[in-house]
């Protein structure tokens, strides 16, 4: 049993070292290299959603769900950073409900509005987080590497200080009804060590204060439990382990940023309320 846990934990280690290096660096270099490590990420999850929904013997518009969802993440990315007004929003409303004329010319579908459903859920489940989060990253229409790379950096402590506690000390199960692995003793190791990683990033990261980190630290907290709980539900439902192999030892995209599907929407309203 250790042998198998070990061997799992060196692919595990090694792309979860390189692809936060290529994040890292990728947010930090410049917004244009943000821009496409993000545009990536969401189309791979896009991609992963609508593989698994056809496992489960449904029919998204998978072409369609993936361009709408890159258009509102483009969308957000340049009106964020002034490149575009406001205005061009209400492009994305008309494009959507196209959706319902495609399917009019669909034939032999026994459920064609479930599957109208399920693309709308792809687009929103996976592309508005991440679209929103451009919000919060460009400030007065100006980059901000730190707001993105310390809430990265908040959460991926938050896997590990709960991978390696709940490994090491998981005895009483968190929601053993939709994942019997996680456990309180994992979300207590993930919470502890997100929120030395919130302080010590306040210490550096200036633009937001200290009590600003420390709040976003619980949010991510909360929201990634949450978000990773919720990925758990769909994969439950479809009878699979990981939403997919792109990431040795991590599994899918969906599997690797479930954390932020739920929390980016609570950490972007925070950040621009208070």
């Amino acid at each position: 049993m250790a042998n198998n846990k070990f061997n799992n934990l060196i692919p595990r280690l090694i792309t979860g070292i390189l692809g936060a290096a290529g994040i890292i660096f990728g947010v930090w270099f410049s917004e244009w290299l943000y821009f496409a490590v993000f545009f990536i990420i969401v189309l791979f999850s896009l991609l992963e959603f609508y593989k698994l929904s056809g496992l489960d013997g449904l029919i998204p518009q998978k072409t369609f769900g993936i361009a709408c969802g890159l258009t509102i993440y483009c969308l957000s990315f340049f009106i964020a950073r002034g490149t575009l007004h406001p205005k061009y929003y209400f492009l994305f409303f008309p494009l959507v409900s196209c959706l319902f004329i495609i399917k009019l010319y669909k034939q032999f579908e026994r459920k064609p509005f479930t599957n109208i459903a399920i693309t709308f859920l792809g687009i929103f489940y996976t592309a508005v987080p991440f679209a929103l989060l451009n919000i919060a990253v460009f400030k007065k229409e100006v980059y901000n590497y730190q707001i993105i790379l310390g809430c990265l950096l908040i959460l991926w402590a938050t896997d590990t200080g709960a991978y390696f506690a709940g490994s090491l000390f998981g005895k009483r199960k968190l929601f053993e009804r939709i994942s019997p692995k996680k456990s309180w003793e994992g979300f207590a190791g993930g919470a502890i060590l997100a929120m030395v990683f919130a302080y010590g990033i306040s210490l550096y990261f200036t633009s937001l204060a200290q009590w600003q980190w420390l709040c976003i630290g619980w949010i991510i907290i909360i929201g990634g439990t949450y978000g990773d709980l919720v990925e758990s539900l769909l994969k439950r439902s479809i009878e699979i382990k990981d939403s997919g192999d792109a990431l040795p030892g991590h599994g899918g995209f969906l599997d690797r940023f479930d954390g932020l599907f739920i929390s980016a929407p609570f950490i972007v309203a925070f950040v621009e309320i208070f």
